[in-house]
């Protein structure tokens, strides 16, 4: 096995900033597996995240991410991951993360993270005041974030395909592994989280 046959990509950063839909387009690029977190904890637990919350408040929640990342990553590799954006508040989790991963944070501005997640339907740590809500989190998180992070992408301007082949030329992934990378597209990241 070579050592990018070994190799774990786990995305971080906060919600709507793009995790599920890099993965899922980066794994595609590398052909490689990919593993969700947050739908993860969502098949393991049978609940929503709102669901889980209320059953058992946010240390469930927390377990369950921790659960799935430690999952996750047993798997065969090579994988992409996009790790649930609450993973990073446990120490444990970040040694792993770094000890097991490259590990890419995309960052995006609250007023980025504000505009793509709306009202903040069905995201049950938002409120009535989403953006106050992300710049509260997003405060707590971003030291976490960097300490674990390998490569830090601004993705408030980046397109879908910039954001990936980023990510491919940090890993130095060879070139003759790799499938033509997709044709660009338009503001792929807006709306979607």
């Amino acid at each position: 096995m070579s050592p990018d046959d070994a190799r774990a990509v786990l995305l971080v950063g906060m919600m709507a900033a793009g995790k599920t839909t890099v993965g899922r387009a980066l794994a595609d690029r590398l052909g490689w597996r990919y593993v969700d977190n947050d739908a993860q904890v969502v098949e393991d637990t049978g609940c929503s995240v709102t669901e889980l919350l209320e059953a058992g408040g946010e240390t469930a929640l927390r377990q369950a991410e921790s659960a799935a990342l430690g999952q996750a990553l047993t798997l065969p590799r090579p994988l992409v991951i996009s790790v649930a954006g609450g993973a990073v508040l446990d120490a444990a989790n970040r040694r792993l993360m770094a000890a097991e991963g490259d590990v890419v944070w995309l960052r995006a501005a609250v007023d980025t993270l504000a505009r793509r997640v709306g009202s903040g339907g069905g995201r049950p740590w938002l409120g009535a005041d989403p953006r106050d809500a992300l710049e509260r989190l997003e405060a707590v998180r971003r030291p976490l974030l960097a300490s674990v992070a390998g490569l830090v992408l601004d993705v408030d301007r980046m397109s879908l395909p910039q954001v990936v082949e980023a990510i491919v030329g940090w890993l130095d992934v060879p070139a003759r592994s790799l499938p033509k990378p997709p044709a660009p597209e338009v503001d792929p990241l807006a709306g979607r989280t």
